[in-house]
């Protein structure tokens, strides 16, 4: 097994430090995240009131994205390998303008189609992304002669910063803008649709702008016949060979387990929650406490990661966070009224949000420590995983109590963290045998 080689990378020879010039890739890393803060402000604002405002169709269309994420998912590493990071990351932009635009004239005849073609945009993207950053923090680590896990968990942390730093600004807007209305309506929707599709034709145009990834243009033609047989007869294999990989097999609870926990706040955290102790006008305030923290614990942990060590050591510490919340719900949390009644919501978001914040980081530095070799099937496995277990959460929202709810994510978390530990040995152990 090369584990020990992928997690703790040889960095930098002699030869390369003296033939590189020391390019700064930290510009791309800058504007690729705003660039996803200006589009997901809105998009996260949005997919947050799916439930509240539009009831059942937006539970419905929610689940319906996700289920068409997790199949495109399993192709977009091809789709990506094809178009290159960059063009896969523009294209993507597409999906989550026409959802949004789609929330201004909600019904069966927009949100489907808008929630379907949001499924393969999101998968692109998101594939696009873990590849497009993953590629240039290993590049920024061998020009400048530092050590690879550190430079992917500073740009990782940085990029999911920033990405979490949505929820606070994009609900914050939502606050501003939506009030309640009489018997449980809203007012102020499409205004607030309107701005958030301001937002995201910025964020699309700046995604321009950051630089293509050294070698894209010369990777193979994708498009011309024998590429595209070659790439479609591959594709099973693409699919299936990296859950041959003992260690794959191992993170994919821990990859489910990080799609429920955000779909927990979505669908059930703000309708079951939130709104009945502040209203769905507190939504945007609760989501935005959520927010601040994630973004404060993604550059926070980002910072503390050089290695599996220190990954499973931050890991370990978010899932226990959220599975404290977890037993709350379910033992002793009881609707009040007065300040305890608006703070406990707050309280609960805000250590939602660091487990949050904890897992996109880590998560996405040990997708590209452990899989170096296959950056694009390793991020894409983790979208099918997320997709798969959020679209889950979605369609069974309508049919399952809280209490239920809560005991399948107690579950699924102290799972996906012991089977993370068992991984985390098992590397350790072939490092020690290696040495």
């Amino acid at each position: 097994m090369d584990s020990r080689d992928d997690e703790e990378a040889p960095l930098v020879s002699g030869d390369d430090r003296k033939e590189r010039t020391g390019k700064s890739y930290t510009r791309d890393v800058h504007i690729l995240s705003i660039s996803f803060l200006l589009i997901f402000l809105a998009y996260g604002a949005a997919q947050n009131l799916e439930t509240t405002v539009n009831k059942d169709l937006g539970t419905i269309s929610l689940g319906i994205l996700y289920v068409s994420f997790m199949f495109c998912s399993m192709v977009a590493s091809l789709v990506v390998r094809s178009m290159g990071s960059k063009n896969a990351l523009i294209l993507g932009t597409t999906g989550y303008w026409l959802f949004v635009a789609a929330n201004l004239k909600p019904s069966w005849f927009t949100m489907v189609p808008a929630s379907l073609y949001l499924g393969f945009a999101a998968s692109i993207i998101w594939v696009g992304q873990g590849t497009y950053l993953t590629s240039i923090a290993r590049s920024h680590a061998k020009d400048h002669g530092v050590h690879e896990g550190s430079v992917i968990g500073v740009f990782n942390g940085e990029f999911w910063a920033m990405f979490a730093c949505h929820q606070l600004f994009g609900n914050l807007i939502t606050l501003a803008l939506l009030k309640d209305g009489k018997e449980g309506s809203t007012s102020g929707t499409t205004l607030l649709m309107l701005v958030f599709l301001f937002s995201m034709t910025l964020g699309t145009i700046l995604m321009f702008f950051i630089r293509k990834i050294d070698g894209e243009d010369g990777k193979e033609d994708v498009g011309s016949p024998v590429g595209l047989v070659d790439s479609l007869v591959s594709l099973p294999r693409m699919i299936i060979t990296p859950l041959l990989d003992i260690r794959m097999l191992l993170i994919v609870p821990l990859l489910a387990y990080s799609g429920l926990q955000q779909a927990f706040v979505w669908a059930e955290f703000t309708k079951e929650i939130v709104t009945p102790a502040i209203g769905v006008s507190g939504v945007g305030g609760a989501m935005a406490v959520y927010g601040a923290l994630d973004a404060v614990c993604s550059m926070t942990a980002g910072r503390f990661t050089s290695g599996l060590s220190s990954i499973t050591f931050i890991v370990s510490g978010g899932a226990l966070a959220q599975a404290s919340i977890f037993l709350w719900l379910l033992l002793g949390y009881r609707q009040t009224s007065g300040i305890l009644g608006t703070a406990y919501p707050l309280i609960m978001a805000a250590i939602l949000g660091i487990g949050d914040g904890i897992l996109n980081t880590q998560i996405s530095a040990l997708l590209a420590l452990l899989f170096k070799h296959d950056t694009e099937g390793a991020f894409a496995q983790l979208k099918v995983w997320q997709s798969a277990a959020i679209a889950i959460v979605f369609f069974l929202s309508p049919y399952i109590s809280l209490q239920a709810m809560v005991i399948v994510m107690l579950v699924m978390v102290c799972f996906s963290l012991v089977s993370f530990l068992f991984l985390a040995l098992k590397v350790e152990k072939v490092f020690s045998h290696d040495e």
